[in-house]
């Protein structure tokens, strides 16, 4: 069953911020410079991605967080401004 996920990070050093993003947009959507949306995560996909993430990262100065959104939470989703409302279908329970 997959999931919705918010992805954020604080990378200090460029490069590293750059390979993190490279890493994420193999598995969702930028929608700020340090937010990807990963639409269809499923629990084998997603310890994946925090594998390799977690391979990049100094974790003395770096952080990277996965938010889980429950199908709920989509359905009460607001934004101003640009961009687009998250995808709504039919995600696992939490």
């Amino acid at each position: 069953m997959s999931m919705f996920y918010v992805v954020c990070f604080d990378i200090s050093d460029d490069r590293t911020r750059y390979r993190v993003a490279k890493v994420l947009k193999g598995y969702g959507y930028r929608v700020q410079k340090s937010v990807f949306e990963c639409p269809r995560l499923t629990e084998k996909k997603l310890l994946t991605l925090m594998d390799r993430v977690d391979r990049l990262i100094d974790h003395t100065t770096d952080t990277v967080r996965f938010y889980r959104q429950c199908e709920a939470c989509l359905k009460s989703f607001e934004h101003v401004g640009l961009g687009l409302t998250p995808e709504r279908q039919s995600y696992g329970a939490v």
